[in-house]
């Protein structure tokens, strides 16, 4: 290597925050950076692909700023590489100068009541990778033969889950949902969908226009439990940002709807927890007794909610379980499991003392927890790059001692997919797409072996530099 040679970079993460800070470096004229995408599966975009919901294609279109950024001639990508598995930390410190954690947040939090491990419970992120068509999940058995489903969050993972399950048919069709989940939502049994909200209208996480899509449902109706305000809640409406004014207006007005009669009603019922799913004989959900709730206000002035101990049951074969994601350790990087983050201060990675990790980042979920939405993470990579730049200034990166890169890929994942790869699977996914009727964006790849095979008939991908 020589003294003018780019500083090399190891991403591991293929989601948004990844290809923003991608982006970001290779942007850096001075001193130049070479960046090297890995991501453990074959294909790349993170939650774009298998976390935003089908009937969103416009949200999904960001790839195209990302694509732009595999142009670039000191990138490269190399999917279906597994960190801690096919590779190590200390492979990769041995051969970069930074390596950047964006691995995300992938684990559903759980609500730690009895019965949340009957059958027909499941975490709403399966759920999500299930009908996204993600391959660790294209064998989830869903049954929505059931007649009453309640999906127990407050967030726009919920309102997804809620809205999935009231599509018609015909707003399916055009969609990219795996067609493994297009056969199962088209022939469902589901009538009634009820979003459990353990505060009030106030504090729902909702955004607005995934808010407002609720009451355009071709096939269903919806219906409110719970939304008047409290008097707490009503004060500090009054401070409330504009996305949360404006969703307790959206609820209002959802309340005033007389039902028309469509075959689903959607039921948002606030200020209720769940304390128990209860089963049948079967051992099969067949309910969920929750605690009626009320908005107290702690001592800093913040709201929040508290159990009244009045107790009652909403009948339910299906529980969806939306509460949030969390980290989980990979390798030895150091790890804070009470948060589910990797440990860091504003973007560099420490050790359980505080100290910083020579050479290590962190950005996106797995740095501050999932929040936000994809652009958020725009800026959270700018943050942690700001921080790599100024330590490049003060001689603070890793020394690698090798760069032997494509001879570690070649003895430790053989099986990696170049973006090269990557295109061979968009290529075969794009074309069924095309040729179905409806037209449909693509017609996904859903298992494992199927996205091998894709992958191996592209060409070898870029020697190292």
């Amino acid at each position: 290597m020589t003294d003018n040679s780019p500083l090399r970079v190891a991403i591991v993460g293929a989601g948004p925050s990844g290809f923003y800070a991608a982006g970001q470096l290779l942007a850096v004229p001075d001193p130049e950076f070479a960046v090297d995408l890995y991501d453990r599966l074959p294909t790349p975009y993170g939650l774009v692909r298998s976390g935003v919901a089908p009937d969103h294609p416009k949200i999904k279109s960001v790839t195209r700023a990302y694509d732009k950024t595999t142009r670039h001639e000191r990138f490269r990508f190399f999917g279906h590489v597994d960190l801690g598995v096919d590779i190590n930390r200390r492979q990769l410190l041995e051969r970069y100068h930074v390596v950047l954690y964006t691995i995300g947040t992938s684990i559903d939090k759980r609500l730690g009541i009895p019965g949340e491990d009957l059958r027909g419970s499941h975490a709403a992120t399966e759920f999500v990778a299930w009908y996204n068509g993600h391959p660790d999940h294209c064998g989830l058995e869903i049954d929505l033969q059931a007649k009453q489903a309640v999906v127990v969050g407050a967030g726009n993972v919920a309102l997804d889950v809620a809205r999935m399950l009231a599509l018609a048919p015909a707003e399916l069709a055009c969609t990219d949902t795996a067609d493994h989940a297009i056969e199962v939502l088209g022939s469902s049994g589901i009538e009634e969908i009820t979003v459990l909200a353990r505060r009030g209208p106030l504090q729902a996480a909702f955004t607005n226009p995934e808010l407002l899509e609720m009451g355009e449902l071709e096939r269903g109706d919806v219906e409110i439990v719970g939304g008047e305000l409290d008097e707490l809640s009503a004060v500090a409406l009054q401070e409330a940002d504009k996305t949360r004014r404006r969703n307790v207006e959206i609820l209002q007005e959802y309340a005033a709807r007389p039902s028309t009669g469509k075959p689903i009603t959607v039921r948002f019922r606030f200020l209720a927890s769940p304390v128990e799913l209860l089963g049948d004989e079967r051992g099969h959900v067949r309910a969920v007794r929750v605690e009626n709730n009320e908005i107290v206000a702690r001592d800093d002035g913040s709201l929040a909610a508290r159990g009244t101990g009045r107790l009652d049951e909403i009948p339910a074969q299906l529980v969806f379980r939306s509460i949030g994601y969390t980290g989980q350790p990979v390798d030895d990087i150091p790890f804070d499991a009470r948060r589910g983050l990797i440990c860091n201060d504003a973007g560099r990675v420490t050790d359980e003392t505080g100290a910083h990790q020579i050479g290590e980042y962190v950005s996106g979920w797995i740095k501050r927890g999932p929040s936000g939405v994809i652009g958020t993470n725009k800026k959270d990579a700018q943050d942690t790059v700001t921080k790599i730049l100024k330590d490049a200034a003060a001689g603070r990166l890793n020394e690698p001692v090798a760069d032997d890169i494509d001879a570690m890929i070649a003895a430790h994942a053989e099986h990696a997919v170049t973006w090269e790869g990557w295109q061979a699977i968009d290529a075969i996914e794009t074309a069924a797409g095309g040729a179905s009727d409806p037209v449909r964006p693509r017609i996904k790849l859903t298992e494992w072996d199927a996205l091998r095979e894709a992958a191996r008939g592209a060409a070898a991908g870029r020697s190292v530099r």
